[in-house]
Order: structure tokens, then sequence, then C-alpha cells
């Protein structure tokens, strides 16, 4: 019984940043892929970034590379967003997710991820 629950949304103005946390119970962030969507209302779900569960490779979407940074922290078994530079468009919510494959290419759509947290919502105002 796998759980993640986010924190860390609010209203912040553009430029500004954030730090989300994911945090997990029933199991250990080093064990799985970790990944961080989004999703803004009227568009499709975005991937943002992934952490490999035996490594820490991090993997990034072009549109939030430079901005955006996963971290994991083992012994507090979360996983971490922290984001700078934010714009209006960055409005949306922000999910957590989770999966005990090792991280391959397809750890950047949701299809493989087999655990979802309920999301935190973030506006950026302008």
């Amino acid at each position: 019984q796998v759980q993640l629950v986010e924190s860390g949304g609010g209203l912040v103005q553009a430029w500004g940043s954030l730090r989300l946390s994911c945090a997990t119970s029933g199991g250990f962030v080093s064990a799985y892929t970790m990944g961080w969507f989004r999703q803004a209302p009227g568009k499709a779900r975005e991937f943002l970034a992934a952490i490999a569960g035996n490594t820490d490779n991090t993997y990034y979407e072009d549109s939030v590379k430079g901005r955006f940074t996963i971290s994991r922290d083992n012994t507090k078994n979360a996983v971490y967003l922290q984001m700078f530079s934010l714009r209006p468009d960055d409005t949306a919510v922000y999910i957590c997710a989770a999966d005990y494959s090792p991280f391959r290419p397809e750890h950047t759509t949701s299809a493989p991820y087999l655990y979802w947290g309920q999301g935190t919502h973030v506006t950026v105002s302008s």
C-alpha cells in the first residue's frame, strides 16, 4: 500500500520560487522511479522531471530544464521539486508519481507509473 502526499503549493508571484514535497508511505523512495507531473486547466498532463531509484540521475522536460530541480531525501522518504523563476503559465496542479521499475525512457510519460498523489495546486500571478 503505497501512498503519495504532495504539499508546498500555493500562490506565488511571477519570478518567485516554491519547493514542493512528496511524502511517501508504504515503501522507500530509493526503490522507486519518482516523477513530477503537472496539469493545467484545459490542458493535458505534462511530464516535468524524474529521478532514478538506484542512482541520483535526473531527467527533465525541456520547458522546465534549468528552472526546476528534482531531488530525493532517503532518510525522510521524500521527493522534492524546487521551482525557480516561476511564470504565470506554470499555474497547474502538480502531481507526484512512483513506479517500482528501473528508469527507462517511458518514465518521461505517465503510462508506467503505478502510484499517484492527489496533487498540490500552484498559482503564479503576473
